[in-house]
């Protein structure tokens, strides 16, 4: 006598967990899965990295230039624009660099705290560029870091230098935004375009608003980049924001002042035996 085959569970359901009924379920699944594996892992807090996915190695931007120039001088009119884009590429390469120097430096000094809690820990987007670079520092230091990766059209995959562990994948941007700004004790923004604008205007507006009350240290890398790309004079000119609304970031343009500025924050207000010290 056969059994009678009994009818799947609901959570073992693909068809409906992947439905939009259940959509509320799958965004409860993008804030309790990290939050186990944090806990897990011993992770108290983070220090985010923003900035272009874009950006390479002033290894690898010096071996597309002399690619392209290769090409250049078999048909300069044809690759004249790429031979500027890869000039560029190579002078903007100089922010991966720094990136990776500030990130091992600051998961140096992390390990180094007298704490079995893993504070501080590098956080990056998980792909290319700049998040790659963050990731990559930490690993060159010994350490952990984060990988909040994203599911876009166009694949970007869980850089080389995050851990298995510590990669996740997230369908929704509002709760891989929520992970940036809920771990973070600091955020260091290098130049990017409209992904690390609009991640770099939504902290400053929760700031601004009130809606993250604890004391966030948020490093601008590269003042004269930045101010090129948003005119902050303009808008305090227009009224659109208060000159005191500045003082919720500061910009810092080389590695040692953005290295200090953030440490000094963490001892002041982290560290020390007024605010839940270690």
């Amino acid at each position: 006598m056969s059994k009678t085959k009994l009818p799947v569970k609901a959570y073992d359901n693909l068809e409906f967990l992947n439905s939009k009924e259940a959509r509320a379920i799958r965004i409860l699944a993008e804030f309790y899965e990290p939050l186990a594996r944090f806990r897990k892992y011993n992770i108290v807090d983070t220090i985010v990295f923003f900035g272009s996915a874009r950006l390479v190695s002033k290894r690898d931007a010096m071996k597309n230039l002399k690619s392209v120039k290769k090409n250049f001088k078999e048909n300069p009119r044809k690759y004249k624009r790429e031979l500027k884009k890869a000039e560029t590429l190579l002078e903007m390469s100089r922010y991966y660099e720094d990136t990776v120097e500030l990130s091992k430096r600051l998961t140096e000094w992390s390990m180094n705290l007298p704490t079995h809690e893993k504070r501080f820990i590098v956080c990056s987007g998980g792909g290319p560029g700049i998040m790659e670079a963050a990731n990559k520092g930490a690993k060159q230091a010994g350490g952990y870091s984060v990988g909040l990766n994203i599911s876009i059209p166009y694949e970007q995959f869980v850089n080389k230098y995050v851990k298995p562990e510590l990669a996740f994948e997230f369908h929704y941007f509002f709760m891989r935004k929520f992970w940036f700004a809920y771990m973070a004790k600091a955020l260091i923004v290098f130049p990017g375009g409209f992904g690390t604008m609009d991640e770099l205007m939504e902290i400053l507006t929760l700031r601004q608003t009130g809606k993250i009350k604890k004391k966030m240290k948020i490093i601008v890398y590269d003042e004269e980049y930045w101010r090129k790309i948003i005119n902050f004079d303009a808008l305090i000119e227009k009224g659109m924001i208060d000159a005191k609304d500045m003082k919720y970031f500061d910009f810092c343009n080389t590695v040692d002042e953005a290295f200090d500025k953030i440490t000094e924050h963490f001892k002041k207000n982290y560290l020390n035996n007024n605010s839940g010290s270690l």
